[in-house]
């Protein structure tokens, strides 16, 4: 595809979104990924695309859970979740579970004041194993000195 063609390509936001949470929702009931994150949904968005997103919730026989503060790790910038909301996919409830314990974890860290290089990093690789990443790819993510976001087509 040339620029110019990418250029005049227009994508319409939500169903970029959709497409995205399908596929997702699909590697989760697949056993691919043990936990799927939707993009970063603004919660108007949110509200637009929440009765697709159950029913393919539903289709697929996975579960859902709507996190309106995602935590950050290394995995991103705080700037790409600010203000957004993302869907939690999975399919069994310990998957959310551990997820809501790694969440409390990185906060009493920071409460108490010991979340520090070392402490992030280790809480970003639990997370990224939750996400079903390799190993080698979670190294060269952490290895990297300021997170880089996701790329998204569509802003």
């Amino acid at each position: 595809m040339t620029e110019k063609n990418t250029q005049e390509l227009k994508i319409d936001r939500l169903s970029f979104q959709l497409g995205m949470i399908n596929c997702f929702v699909e590697m989760v009931a697949c056993g691919v990924k043990k936990l799927a994150l939707s993009p970063p949904l603004l919660p108007q968005d949110y509200q637009k695309i929440e009765k697709a997103s159950t029913d393919l919730v539903n289709n697929f026989n996975i579960k859902s859970y709507l996190e309106k503060s995602l935590m950050v790790t290394d995995l991103q910038t705080e700037d790409f979740t600010r203000g957004k909301w993302s869907i939690l996919y999975f399919r069994t409830d310990d998957v959310l579970q551990k997820y809501l314990e790694l969440k409390q974890k990185q906060k009493e860290l920071k409460e108490s004041g010991k979340y520090d290089k070392t402490t992030s990093k280790e809480i970003s690789r639990e997370f990224m194993r939750l996400l079903s990443y390799p190993d080698n790819i979670i190294e060269e993510k952490l290895s990297k000195t300021t997170p880089t976001s996701p790329f998204m087509l569509v802003e």
